[in-house]
């Protein structure tokens, strides 16, 4: 893919994903209402409207396109084929993950949920699931059942802590490596 492609593919995208918010969000006035949600499930806290993702949906996949963008324009160019079928298959692979999520938590089944939402960060340990892709996959899943804000916070902090999960673990590792190969040495 050239960066004429990637940038009509990224324009195509944001405008599907704003349809597809804004079809929603239409589909939700005209039958029940837009819900609105909790922070954390309490009442005493604030209450998030669903409205919001009509803004905030097609801005974060602007702004993730426009990251993935970036990094796929930047290696050679016989190596872009193979970035782009890695971001796409990461995206997938985050927008199942955020799906059995939200629905094993609309489900009632919360031991389903509690292990999936901590065993992000043991991927962590293998996979750059920081990534935009990988995060815009997980928002956009989790936001049919959660609306858009709080699924972005939790991938805010899942993106925090899951890049500092793959950098420290990877940095430690690398240096009980070069201290056990030059105790080997002497």
């Amino acid at each position: 893919m050239n960066e004429q492609q990637l940038s009509a593919t990224k324009w195509y995208f944001v405008g599907f994903i704003t349809l597809a918010i804004w079809s929603l969000l239409l589909w939700q006035y005209l039958h029940a209402g837009v819900p609105s949600h909790y922070l954390l499930q309490r009442a005493d806290l604030p209450e998030i409207s669903n409205w919001w993702g009509g803004i905030l949906l097609p801005f974060l996949t602007w702004l993730a396109m426009v990251r993935v963008q970036k990094r796929i324009v930047k290696p050679p160019t016989e190596n872009r084929s193979l970035l782009c079928k890695q971001v796409f298959i990461s995206f997938i692979l985050a927008l199942c993950y955020g799906a059995m999520l939200a629905i094993s938590f609309v489900k009632g089944y919360t031991d389903i949920s509690a292990v999936l939402f901590p065993a992000i960060l043991i991927f962590a340990l293998f996979f750059r699931v920081y990534r935009a892709e990988f995060i815009l996959g997980f928002i956009l899943s989790m936001s049919i059942t959660f609306g858009a804000v709080l699924p972005t916070i939790f991938g805010a902090i899942i993106a925090s802590a899951s890049a500092i999960v793959y950098f420290v673990v990877r940095f430690i590792y690398s240096q009980v490596k070069n201290l056990t190969s030059s105790k080997q040495i002497n």
